[in-house]
């Protein structure tokens, strides 16, 4: 007779499986957050050592810090600027920017998509302009742009609202559109009136695919920032790119490229903050997060 092991699991056959990976414990659920934050930063420092490593080692490979600067360079120029100011000057600007545009995207892009959600005939009259006008990259319009709007602060902004106006207003048309038809009909069984339906029925349906559109915008809108300020602005981090590529200062060129991603994964992280506080049924649901 064979002795069965006690921690050996069986399924309904008596064939051996593993047994389930048993949950650390906790003594409250502030120390399970550090921990999950903890590892969180943990697999990024990791990634972010591996990246700096292989960059280090092409620098080296190169051999022409004009080329490519190590990452010693890059944040020794980035100290730099920071103690001279124009970080922080340029990186007003363009967020600034950013919050202009972003907010005229949602003003504007929320509203239509709701009008296009609740109406056929408003979806049948703006939807072929929206398709004819989303595939063209805001980058095609700068140059139009810069005829129409010159070299400034207006330039920039518009061909960021561009960049995000158009996933705003389809990520609302399709949270509109999904909500559970029953929903609705039992709140008109109730006597509750269209505007009612719409404040407490379709709204908070619709809101978590348009904090998801409010995110996409916000990444095409600070894509496109970089491109219009390249040419298109006399200041802003996509000017300093542009400024210190012309003088050869290419430590500082990737100084500043480094500090577009970091605050593009700081926003992104903010909405992803919001969308959580915001629907925590939509995560429950197992919704993004």
């Amino acid at each position: 007779m064979v002795r069965e092991d006690p921690l050996t699991a069986h399924d309904e056959n008596g064939a051996a499986v593993a047994p389930p990976a048993k949950a650390p414990y906790w003594p409250t659920p502030l120390a399970a957050r550090v921990y999950a934050s903890l590892g969180g930063v943990f697999v990024y420092a990791r990634a972010m050592a591996v990246f700096l490593v292989v960059w280090h080692l092409a620098s080296l490979w190169i051999g022409n810090p004009i080329l490519l600067p190590s990452p010693i360079a890059a944040a020794e120029a980035l100290v730099d600027l920071t103690l001279q100011g124009e970080v922080f000057s340029n990186m007003a600007a363009s967020l600034q920017r950013l919050g202009l545009s972003f907010a005229l995207a949602i003003l504007l892009g929320v509203p239509l998509g709701f009008a296009m959600g609740l109406s056929r005939n408003v979806f049948a009259m703006v939807d072929p302009l929206i398709e004819l006008l989303r595939p063209i990259s805001g980058i095609a319009w700068i140059p139009l742009g810069m005829f129409i709007l010159g070299v400034g602060e207006a330039l920039p902004t518009a061909i960021m609202f561009y960049g995000a106006f158009f996933p705003v207003v389809i990520n609302t048309v399709v949270g509109v559109r999904s909500v559970n038809p029953s929903l609705v009909q039992a709140a008109r069984v109730l006597g509750v009136g269209r505007l009612e339906i719409i404040r407490h029925v379709i709204w908070p349906a619709a809101l978590p695919n348009i904090l998801v559109g409010a995110r996409l915008g916000a990444g095409a809108g600070w894509m496109a920032m970089v491109a219009a300020e390249l040419i298109g602005a006399p200041s802003g981090l996509g000017f300093a790119v542009e400024w210190y590529r012309e003088l050869l200062m290419t430590p500082s060129v990737l100084a500043f490229v480094f500090l577009i991603g970091l605050l593009g994964y700081l926003f992104d992280r903010l909405l992803r903050w919001l969308q959580r506080v915001l629907t925590p049924w939509s995560r429950a649901e197992g919704g993004l997060s």
